[in-house]
């Protein structure tokens, strides 16, 4: 039977490790913070230790086997649909999957702690505090390297052509995802939607400038365009 002390000492290590993992979440305002990831890993620590410890009573009876990892695997997918909770549906964006799958590895926390794994459960912190706080701006960075920036233009009918894109361009022609060129309720303008992709916004503001300046281009505009 487990010793009272070192069940304590399971207990309050998933405590500290899931808060640890809560704490990051927390700071970022998410509905699935602080309280509820240490409710997770504790939880789940006593799940596998009522499974390997509660029933060590009944094991000398005949025909009676007792198979912990049943237990483990009951936590990794059940914790599934406390994760679903957390994932929120705006229009075409999907918010809360990182959250999601915070919940589910603190499970996984929980469970280490709980078997008595101290070594694999504070690892295993380290480095999904690593992922959520360390990995996070790496990835920012890379999605507004990769992002899609968008400028609209106005010129005079017919005063602007995708040569005269290019030209202003100049090295960054190739980053040019898509030009559309229509004409507006006003007779003698037409506007122009071009899309850049892998673009700085500091290139995108040099080719907004040049822009600005070819004869017929009455107006230069966008989200990241000054």
């Amino acid at each position: 039977m487990l010793a009272n002390w070192e069940m304590i000492a399971r207990l309050l290590c998933a405590a500290v490790l899931g808060g640890a993992i809560g704490f990051e979440r927390e700071r970022l305002l998410w509905a699935a913070g602080l309280r509820t990831h240490m409710l997770v890993c504790v939880g789940s620590c006593l799940i596998i230790i009522v499974s390997a410890y509660g029933f060590q009573d009944v094991l000398g009876q005949k025909n009676v086997v007792l198979d912990p990892s049943r237990i483990a695997a009951q936590v990794v997918s059940g914790v599934g649909f406390l994760g679903a909770g957390t994932i929120l549906f705006r229009g075409e964006a999907v918010k809360g999957l990182t959250t999601a799958a915070s919940l589910w590895a603190v499970a996984g926390v929980g469970l280490a702690s709980g078997s008595g794994l101290y070594l694999a459960a504070l690892v295993g912190t380290i480095i999904i505090l690593a992922v959520l706080a360390g990995v996070k701006p790496i990835e920012e960075r890379y999605r507004r390297r990769i992002q899609t920036r968008t400028i609209t233009l106005l010129a005079r009918r017919g005063e602007f052509s995708i040569e005269m894109l290019r030209q202003a361009s100049g090295p960054y022609a190739r980053r040019i995802q898509q030009f559309v060129l229509k004409q507006t309720g006003t007779e003698d303008l037409d506007e122009a939607e071009i899309s850049f992709v892998r673009l700085s916004e500091a290139a995108l503001q040099e080719i907004a400038a040049k822009l600005k300046a070819m004869p017929g281009v009455t107006q230069v505009e966008g989200p990241d365009v000054s």
